[in-house]
């Protein structure tokens, strides 16, 4: 698209940066980081008085927009629209890249999905329509892809209701995923809150060769960091091997950083942005960065002396890089390709892969496309006959129409590739997967960024691994995961032993690039007469009714709903895949609530006991149970709960079914942050040991929420079944605001008390 959205909004922002930084860098007394010179520039206060404490001090932000995906959008607006707002405070947009599930090829699957979820899309499109939200139809590719073709601007701020919002760092932005009450906050005119951040600083020397890709700098980092090594902090990269990058690398690299934890990942501003902002017809965004460059990435003081600046600091030799595989069932378990065939041996896992599958918001962009086409070419040319299924999903309608017009998509094809919809798909679960044994043990690899059980598939035995993409399509051409392409040779249809080239690609198409029809749709100029219906008895969108707020009392005799062993993220406590239909209405998508926890009094998943009955059942049933008996409950978990996707609906569910309070040994950011928006309490034990006290029986006092206070521990007294007791303590990170959304109920219900005076 030639359009430049929201161009007075950018200058409007780099005409404060000048004065913005340099009251930063007098406010702290020392050069800045990247990072430092965005979020100060960002000061919901405006230009900067005092140091803020990294780690410590809660900010108020004014982010420059939003951006919501179909799944998070439809509770993000069914919330704003009880906020008796006329109209978004700032430019926000909605894309419909969730709801499409991948089954036949491209075009068969749109057809299907508009079908399907047409109750959600219109919605979609007209509460967009009404409140002045720019609506990327279906089709129109996948959020990240096009937030990186149209709106991402170095220097910016933005939040999307998805976890993998980072994408946005490969243009220099601090693009961060929130939940979709902080959507509706920012949406709404309000600061968005986020306690400040430290900042990772990862340096990047050299320059990429032969197979090794940006890719593989993330699964490197993941490796060294592991899933919870990044939490609540910005990871910023620099150094030539950084400078040396496409924008479009850089993106893949932040948008995996949500893999380990970090607030969001970003790079300074540099040639490579130009180019791609020039490429996607913004050259005039290139000329006001350009005047501002110098605030647009770190002072040079840092970058020489990193360690003195960032809170921790990992250099990585890009010349030295290897290509990795990560996985199975986890992001961070990295190996590099030369020890992965003797991973596989040792660990039993299916060394015969079932499928490959490229593209995604992680590695569609036409580098990607043209790097993994050129290994394609090679099967053809070779006469190399591929043995596993092979995907290709890209990332916007511009990608796949330019590498349409470019023979790339074809290439795919003659090697057996097929299409899939300009959509998430396989990444999310979005896969009606042909597979005639749902339950086996089998393996595929992917260029996507999660690879949790269950997640692409629905089946617990897939062993997902992930990698680049040319990775992917050379390891799918040789059929087993025992290949590695840059020493092993394949046998051709004609017998002949042959090996496959190092992958060549171009960073952007040489003819430019090029649409029909992007898929866009600008909202009406005035939308008070657009009318935004939902059906009574729709199964699909529900209007939302206000949660309770606290009683003022402490909470006694809780009962222990479900203690969950090991890893719980947000696809454990609420499931992606058929539940997708769901997103819009809270009380259908509340029966799969935890239904994928590991109970860890039986080792089962949705299995618990009804304290009630004293017999076991499933956990939604179950608890709705106690929210008809007036029950209170508590979950109990282990590390980095809610890990994963933004998806509030993993703390609106138990909220709706009426859990009370939950106590794990440490949180995912994102989630801690939805748990505390809808007036739930998040706790910590301050002993991780005392976690293996809860037992299955026990009744649960909170003796001393009554003075809940922040920075004060809060009292939990486990009542034994044999009469025993259990005295802990638990930490908490409300400050004074968030304590009143607790009181509320909700911070929405705070909102709506404020504005109704």
């Amino acid at each position: 698209m030639s359009q430049i959205f929201d161009l007075e909004m950018i200058k409007a922002v780099y005409d404060r940066y000048p004065s913005r930084v340099a009251a930063a860098r007098k406010a702290l007394g020392k050069p800045l980081t990247l990072t430092e010179k965005i979020l100060y520039a960002h000061l919901e206060e405006g230009a900067a008085t005092k140091a803020l404490k990294r780690g410590e001090d809660y900010v108020d932000f004014a982010p420059d927009r939003v951006a919501m995906q179909d799944a998070t959008a439809q509770m993000a607006l069914l919330q704003f629209k009880t906020t008796g707002r006329t109209t978004v405070a700032v430019p926000s947009t909605v894309h419909c890249d969730h709801l499409i599930q991948a089954r036949v090829g491209a075009e068969k699957d749109l057809q299907e999905a508009l079908l399907k979820s047409n109750e959600v899309f219109n919605f979609l499109e007209s509460i967009s329509n009404k409140y002045g939200i720019g609506f990327w139809r279906p089709g129109a590719g996948i959020i990240h892809q096009v937030v990186l073709e149209n709106y991402a601007f170095p220097g910016g701020m933005m939040i999307g209701t998805d976890s993998h919002t980072p994408n946005g760092g490969g243009l220099g932005m601090l693009a961060i995923g929130v939940g979709g009450a902080d959507a509706c906050d920012v949406m709404s005119g309000l600061p968005w809150e986020l306690k400040m951040p430290k900042v990772i600083g990862v340096k990047l020397t050299g320059k990429l060769s032969g197979w090794a890709s940006a890719k593989d700098v993330i699964l490197v980092v993941a490796g060294i960091l592991t899933v919870k090594g990044g939490t609540g902090a910005i990871v910023e990269y620099f150094g030539p091997g950084a400078e040396s990058l496409s924008c479009t690398g850089k993106g893949t690299i932040c948008n995996m950083g949500a893999e380990i934890g970090a607030t969001t990942s970003t790079f300074g501003y540099d040639d490579s942005m130009r180019r791609y902002l020039n490429g996607t017809g913004r050259a005039e965004l290139v000329k006001l960065a350009d005047k501002v460059a110098e605030h647009l990435t770190g002072d040079p003081e840092v970058y020489a002396d990193p360690e003195k600046y960032f809170d921790r600091v990992i250099e990585i030799d890009l010349n030295e890089l290897e290509p990795h595989i990560n996985g199975p069932f986890t992001p961070d378990l990295a190996w590099p390709i030369s020890k992965f065939a003797a991973a596989v041996k040792e660990n039993g896992w299916p060394d015969k892969l079932e499928v490959g599958l490229i593209g995604s918001c992680t590695n569609s962009s036409y580098e990607d496309l043209t790097r993994s086409a050129s290994i394609a070419q090679q099967a053809v040319d070779k006469k190399l006959k591929t043995k596993s299924e092979f995907t290709v999903t890209p990332g916007s309608e511009q990608v796949r129409f330019t590498a349409e017009r470019d023979g790339l998509l074809a290439t795919f094809e003659k090697m057996g590739g097929l299409v899939l919809a300009n959509a998430c798909g396989p990444c999310i679960g979005q896969w009606a997967r042909h597979n005639k044994d749902p339950e086996k043990k089998n393996s595929i690899l992917t260029s996507y960024n999660r690879n949790f059980a269950k997640r692409n598939d629905g089946n617990a035995n897939t062993h997902a691994f992930v990698a680049s993409p040319e990775l992917v399509t050379a390891m799918a051409i040789s059929g087993s995961l025992n290949f590695n392409p840059l020493t092993d040779e394949l046998m051709n249809e004609e017998g002949k032993m042959v090996m496959l080239d190092e992958p060549k690609g171009m960073e952007m198409p040489p003819k430019g690039y090029d649409v029909k029809d992007p898929g866009f749709k600008a909202p009406a100029k005035d939308g008070s007469s657009v009318e935004v219906v939902v059906k009574p008895d729709s199964d699909r969108i529900q209007l939302l009714e206000p949660f309770p707020a606290w009683d003022g009392k402490n909470i006694t005799g809780a009962v222990v709903l479900i203690k969950a062993k090991g890893k719980c993220t947000t696809d454990h406590i609420s499931m992606a895949g058929p539940w997708l239909r769901y997103r819009g209405h809270l009380d259908n998508i509340s029966n799969n609530t935890l239904i994928g926890a590991i109970n860890a009094f039986n080792g089962e998943a949705n299995k618990v006991k009804n304290q009630i009955t004293g017999e076991y059942g499933e956990v939604p049933a179950t608890q709705r149970a106690y929210k008809a008996a007036k029950q209170p409950s508590v979950v109990v978990a282990d590390h980095n709960y809610g890990e994963g996707s933004s998806r509030e609906h993993a703390a609106m569910q138990p909220r709706h079914l009426g859990v009370t309070v939950v106590i794990v040994k440490s949180f995912a950011r994102i989630h801690e942050t939805n748990l505390k928006k809808q007036g739930m309490l998040g706790l910590t034990f301050a002993n991780e040991a005392d976690y293996d006290k809860v037992q299955e029986d026990d009744r649960i006092d909170f003796t001393d929420l009554t003075a809940f206070a922040p920075g004060k521990q809060l009292t939990v007294v486990l009542n034994h079944k044999d009469g025993t007791k259990d005295t802990i303590t638990c930490n908490h990170t409300y400050n004074a605001p968030q304590i009143e959304w607790f009181k509320a109920g909700s911070a929405l219900n705070l909102i709506r008390a404020q504005q109704n005076g």
